[in-house]
């Protein structure tokens, strides 16, 4: 149900939790424009892993949360069974043979909450999923994940688009950068580095990483964590892995048409250097690094050729949970930051698009607020 004194929202941001909110608000009836600064995805959902799980140890409301996100992925992969950009063919992961490996612990850990997860040595591997190199995995053996997947985002978020003009939605880009327009103390639109001005009733920021300086533009203050992300994405290989792969070197996700996307951490921090005009220089050999660990943890040892790299800033709160909902200091402002886009991105537009629309707080966002960072 709507509050119709809610009738136009304007969203600063078009990647997944953007556009999926805008999606969820217009089919509300309310009015909507989506701002950005160049083409939709151009952002972190255009360099996303995008692994659909709710792995390892979170806080149990996060885990309850990641679980309706990828409710919600099952849902719309029965409109589109044969879709090659959203699959559910399952997880693996395995830590390095290291005090620090934590596989046992991960394991019980998810068994305890009803995630289904299976610990298996090295030589079981290959009975459930495809496509591994065995000598890969460490002595504590791997947890498969049957029930995780991935997804394309940048063509779910086409995908949401067309859904979204059909339903009036204005998608307005290559305008710049875009800021909330504040008068009398409460947000009142957005307006575009190049004069544009939209009014509304509503103003959401939805723009990845450089959300907490616009929050703190508009006097809001909310926790930072985010790191350089590096993402690669292979030509394509015909291989038979279909599980998304975390390994302690690297991370395998399988890609329309054969290709793979890879990522680490490791890689981003030794292979990317910011310049001083805020572009980004990467580092070949390591580029390179991370294809060869690519190749040594699957079957055959395939040879990988680059098709894309990704380079940007990883959206991650201070505190590594969602920030999500009103702004205090901005009446009529709301917020969407968080680590695991793909996971939650259709969930939290939905969620957040119902409280911008009943002008209530829905209890799994509880946690999630933006005024958690005031009090530190």
């Amino acid at each position: 149900m709507t509050d119709k004194s809610i009738t136009s929202a304007v969203i600063i941001g078009a990647g997944i939790f953007g556009v999926s909110t805008g999606v969820q608000l217009a089919r509300r009836g309310i009015a909507v424009t989506i701002l950005n600064d160049g083409p939709p995805a151009n952002g972190a959902s255009g360099r996303s892993l995008s692994w659909l799980n709710s792995a390892r140890m979170r806080s149990e409301p996060y885990h309850r949360l990641r679980m309706a996100g990828i409710d919600r992925y099952r849902t719309l992969s029965t409109r589109f069974p044969d879709a090659d950009w959203l699959r559910f063919e399952g997880g693996l992961t395995w830590d390095a043979d290291d005090k620090d490996n934590e596989i046992d612990t991960a394991y019980r850990h998810e068994v305890s909450l009803g995630y289904d997860a299976r610990h298996l040595a090295a030589d079981d591997v290959a009975t459930v999923t495809p496509g591994l190199d065995a000598r890969a995995i460490t002595p504590q053996g791997a947890i498969f994940n049957p029930g995780e997947g991935w997804v394309d985002l940048p063509i779910l978020i086409d995908l949401l688009l067309k859904e979204f003009a059909a339903l009036g939605g204005m998608l307005v880009t290559d305008r710049g950068k875009a800021r909330i327009m504040v008068e009398g103390g409460r947000a009142v639109g957005a307006e575009t580095a190049t004069g544009g001005r939209f009014l509304a009733d509503a103003v959401v920021l939805a723009t990845g990483p450089a959300v907490p300086k616009m929050a703190a533009d508009a006097g809001q203050t909310i926790g930072d964590g985010t790191p350089i992300a590096l993402l690669v994405q292979t030509k394509p290989v015909t291989h038979p892995l279909r599980a998304v792969l975390n390994t302690p070197r690297v991370a395998v996700r399988p890609a329309p048409g054969g290709a793979f996307s890879l990522d680490a951490d490791w890689a981003a921090d030794e292979g990317v250097r910011v310049r001083e005009d805020g572009g980004y220089e990467i580092d070949d050999a390591v580029v390179d690094a991370l294809l060869a660990e690519a190749s040594r943890v699957m079957e055959g040892n395939p040879r990988f050729e680059i098709a894309a790299i990704g380079v940007g800033g990883k959206p991650i709160p201070g505190d590594g949970e969602p920030v999500v909902g009103a702004l205090r200091a901005v009446p009529g402002a709301y917020v969407v930051f968080s680590h695991s886009g793909a996971t939650l991105g259709l969930i939290l537009g939905e969620l957040l698009a119902h409280e911008i629309a009943t002008g209530g707080e829905h209890p799994m966002l509880a946690t999630f607020r933006p005024e958690r960072f005031l009090s530190r």
